[in-house]
């Protein structure tokens, strides 16, 4: 029988309490911390049309037993992270280096 994958899909509370759901694409491990790559799951077709398509890149942490999704407040960490997920996963999407 063959088994059937699906999207890997994450909810996360913000510090507001609101509820997010996301599609995990990827992860990774460095020597220092874990990072998951994600991108949005939408309910409505118009916010799927009108999402920017931005990858979002949080860090790992676990505290008293919990896990937690925090951001990258370094840039230098950021960059390298973003770099290593961007080679990851070029071939699946489309990254565009033009910053607004």
């Amino acid at each position: 029988m063959a088994e059937e994958y699906g999207p890997d899909i994450v909810s996360v509370v913000d510090e507001d309490g609101v509820e997010h759901t996301f599609e995990e694409l990827d992860r990774i491990e460095t020597d220092d911390a874990r990072y998951v790559a994600l991108t949005p799951v939408y309910d409505e077709a118009q916010d799927i049309l009108d999402d920017d398509g931005e990858l979002i890149i949080l860090r790992v942490v676990e505290e008293d037993g919990e896990t937690y999704l925090e951001p990258i407040e370094d840039d230098a960490e950021f960059d390298e992270v973003g770099k290593i997920f961007e080679d990851r996963l070029k071939e699946a999407f489309d990254f565009n280096d033009d910053e607004e």
